[in-house]
């Protein structure tokens, strides 16, 4: 096994943070729709806002919880609970009513934060001090095993449970991101996950360890890959974080907008094909895994081939990494168990689950644990791993993680539902969604039991909405195997066809759009009263509509247009509203000889001038040491020329009159 065995620092998150304030007070911490916050200006509000938080009971071993928007006051509050010696709560302001007062009631915080308390409790610091505080300053002194932050996520049962991650935990975590993707001041982290996801983590702290920006996304921008490339490129974005299928949105729509920036990819599995786009775009590609369990990623890959996947790299710092069969021995292909420094400590407030897949370490000294992942992996001669998939039910859409379990138990509260079954479906390449099979309860029979809609009104009262089945079909039985248990492959493709009203279109705009609803939704045909989710539409295809209205019909609709008006005939009447979309970049034909542009006119003339002067030549000297591949030099070189048309362009003239003639990239070299 690797050794990645380092020395965790000696410092608590916030004390890293504070230091780079006082190195660079000026310097832009955090930015969001125009404004901004220096890091003196970020320390000294999250200063007076843990004072206050701590008047009000905050402190270590306790927990905050936020429902907070993206804004500028986000970073704020989570620097503030951090510093008041608590851990937070992370709550999505989306969440559903019923799933916010459970994870309330399970995690019991002292206090909890939306935007109208969080303004108060501002306004209330403005009265007090604004230095760092220190042990006096909080309810009790601060140790590493205290809690730094508890994210809820899926749960098998059927209620969410929330994995404690101490500050030790996110140290060490930060330390290894710190030195393994080094930031300056030039930097620029866009920001576009939700806090409820730990990926977050690294998108709110890792800029400021290092003098960086935090560059945050608002919501609806994150959601539209059109509106999110236009803020990397505007914001001076050089690094950006996000799961596949955000990356798979934003190279279709937008690759020149994310054309050299350091990618960090993770949540899922990466596919081959989007590796390749990512490589060819980015400055570096960075494939990260791990489960919330083991403070957000354990593993960590560089990409700079296709062929390196399905790998995930090797573990980062203070990280063990097994191979083991069902009876916890070595093996080349097994399920992974993860240990060591990033290792949670445990479930809030369950016990039996942590001690279910919070196990002993047989390899690790005296009391050491590691976490059972679920995910099958094989061993790889380099030393790291390839990710094979799950030995259980749990599946990752869009990179959310989620127990089928939970959405299962949610349907099958229904009185007049007797089974119910989840599973994840891939009916359309690159499109995973839920579908959920309910059998209908013996005294529901005869009316066919509860219907799509009332199902799906029942989830979205509990679950968010990545977990609400894109189809719900009812069966008369779930197939079975011969062994008895649910035959999961042998569960019918949802028929979406049959959910379409079939009322024809009223007008040519209302005509081209239920066309595109088809086109998008893989279906024959759309009626105008058809809701584009009750189809099996969800919010990355709901991306690739707008993306072919605004081709269609040169406007520029957000992606929240199809969420508010999700109908044909409620969309047509949103076109009204929209703004012109940039025109589309198209290829232009070329005339037979191609006049030069004014710089290069001024070159041309300058060589005739000057007789062949190489004024305008950069020579350089490079020192080599160790052989020299000729040939494999020469194809990279062929490689750049070929790629671009400046370097085989040469100012033939006739008459005195020079043009551009772009060779073919065969002759040259």
């Amino acid at each position: 096994m690797k050794d990645t065995a380092r020395a965790v620092p000696d410092a608590d998150p916030t004390e890293l943070i504070e230091a780079q304030a006082a190195r660079t007070p000026h310097a832009t911490a955090v930015v969001f729709e125009g404004r901004r916050l220096t890091y003196a200006e970020l320390n000294a509000r999250a200063n007076r806002l843990a004072r206050v938080l701590v008047t009000r009971g905050a402190g270590p071993e306790g927990l905050v919880a936020l429902t907070l928007p993206r804004s500028l006051e986000l970073p704020v509050a989570l620097l503030a609970v951090l510093k008041s010696g608590a851990g937070y709560v992370p709550l999505d302001p989306d969440y559903p009513a019923d799933r916010v007062r459970y994870i309330l009631d399970d995690a019991r915080p002292a206090l909890h934060l939306d935007a109208a308390r969080l303004a108060q409790a501002e306004a209330e610091g403005t009265r007090l001090a604004d230095d760092d505080l220190t042990d006096a300053d909080r309810l009790a002194p601060l140790r590493p095993a205290h809690p730094a932050y508890t994210i809820y996520t899926s749960g098998s049962t059927g209620r969410p449970k929330g994995v404690l991650i101490t500050r030790r935990n996110l140290l060490n975590f930060l330390s290894f991101m710190a030195d393994r993707f080094p930031m300056t001041g030039r930097d620029r982290l866009l920001a576009v996950t939700t806090v409820a996801f730990d990926i977050a983590v690294v998108e709110m702290y890792l800029p400021l360890l290092a003098g960086a920006a935090v560059v945050i996304a608002p919501r609806e921008t994150v959601v539209d890959p059109v509106r999110l490339g236009a803020l990397a490129t505007a914001s001076g974005t050089t690094v950006l974080q996000a799961t596949p299928s955000l990356w798979q949105a934003l190279t279709a729509e937008r690759p020149d907008a994310v054309r050299g920036l350091r990618m960090l990819v993770g949540g899922e599995a990466l596919p081959p094909s989007l590796a390749s786009t990512m490589t060819a775009l980015g400055a570096e590609v960075t494939n990260l895994y791990g489960p919330t369990e083991t403070t957000v990623w354990s593993t960590s890959l560089r990409i700079e081939d296709a062929a390196q996947l399905p790998g995930i790299g090797g573990p980062i710092r203070n990280t063990s990494l097994y191979v083991l069969d069902d009876r916890l021995r070595p093996s080349e292909e097994g399920e992974l168990y993860l240990g060591g420094e990033g290792l949670a400590r445990g479930y809030r407030n369950r016990p039996g689950l942590t001690a279910e897949r919070f196990v002993a370490d047989p390899f690790g000294p005296p009391g050491a644990r590691m976490y059972r992942t679920g995910d099958l992996a094989r061993r790889r001669a380099d030393g790291g791993v390839d990710y094979l998939g799950r030995v259980d039910h749990q599946v990752k859409i869009r990179g959310f993680r989620i127990e089928l379990g939970e959405i299962e138990s949610v349907l099958a509260a229904h009185p007049e539902v007797a089974q119910a079954a989840v599973v994840a479906r891939e009916d359309r390449p690159g499109s995973p969604m839920l579908a959920a099979y309910v059998v209908p309860a013996a005294h529901a029979r005869a009316t066919g039991g509860p219907g799509p809609a009332a199902l799906r009104e029942l989830a979205a009262r509990t679950l968010p909405d990545y977990m609400v089945p894109a189809a719900f079909v009812t069966l008369d039985a779930l197939p079975l195997t011969p062994n008895g248990k649910l035959d999961r492959k042998a569960l019918p493709a949802p028929d979406f066809s049959s959910a379409t009203t079939g009322r024809a279109p009223r007008t040519p705009h209302e005509e081209l759009l239920a066309g595109l609803f088809a086109d998008v939704l893989a279906l024959p045909s759309a009626g105008i009263d058809d809701d584009f989710f009750h189809l099996g539409g969800h919010s990355l295809l709901a991306t690739r509509l707008v993306g072919r209205i605004r081709s269609a019909l040169g406007v520029e609709l957000p992606v929240r247009a199809v969420f508010e008006a999700p109908t044909v005939a409620a969309l047509a009447e949103r076109l009204g509203d929209a703004d012109t979309a940039r025109p589309a970049v198209r290829p232009a034909v070329r005339p037979d000889r191609v006049p030069l542009s004014s710089a290069q006119l001024r070159l041309w003339f300058l060589d005739r001038l000057e007789n062949g002067s190489a004024a305008y030549h950069l020579p350089y000297a490079l020192r080599l040491r160790g052989g020299v591949d000729r040939e494999a030099l020469r194809a990279a070189l062929c490689d750049v020329v070929a790629r671009h048309e400046s370097l085989r362009t040469v100012f033939p003239e006739e008459g005195g009159v020079p043009w551009q003639e772009v060779l073919p990239a065969g002759e040259v070299g």
